[in-house]
């Protein structure tokens, strides 16, 4: 399986980044994530966030989950699938179709049974359901 890995000045810039975009996005109330969280507190911030419609926080909180954690295939997994889950509630439509197909393409390679079978059957799901909306 074919993971890219970030080298260190990559990783550093994409630090700063994600700091700017928390720091400068429009969205009520400070987005707070120490770097003490766990990943099951990021997730169940970030789907509190998506449950209450403030998907900018929610994305903020999975971009968290797969930068920390995003070695562990579950993890990563997790934060593939909400991202485009968001992207489908945001009426991104093409986007999450694109998010959706790329997730089910780790569910192609050798090591597919180490990963979450749930995610890959959501997946499926959601495709369908935007193939019949026409994307």
């Amino acid at each position: 399986m074919v993971i890219l890995r970030y080298t260190g000045l990559m990783k550093a810039f994409a630090v700063i980044l994600f700091s700017l975009v928390v720091f400068s996005s429009c969205v009520t109330g400070p987005v707070e994530i120490t770097n003490d969280m766990s990943p099951a507190k990021i997730i169940q911030k970030a789907q509190e966030a998506s449950d209450t419609n403030k998907y900018k926080v929610a994305l903020l909180y999975y971009e968290a989950l797969k930068e920390r954690y995003g070695d562990l295939e579950e993890y990563l997994c997790t934060a593939e699938y909400e991202i485009a889950f968001v992207h489908y509630k945001q009426k991104k439509y093409p986007e999450a179709m694109r998010e959706f197909q790329s997730l089910l393409i780790r569910y192609d390679d050798v090591d597919a049974a180490l990963l979450p079978p749930h995610f890959k059957v959501l997946a499926e799901k959601m495709i369908s359901r935007l193939t019949e909306l026409g994307f």
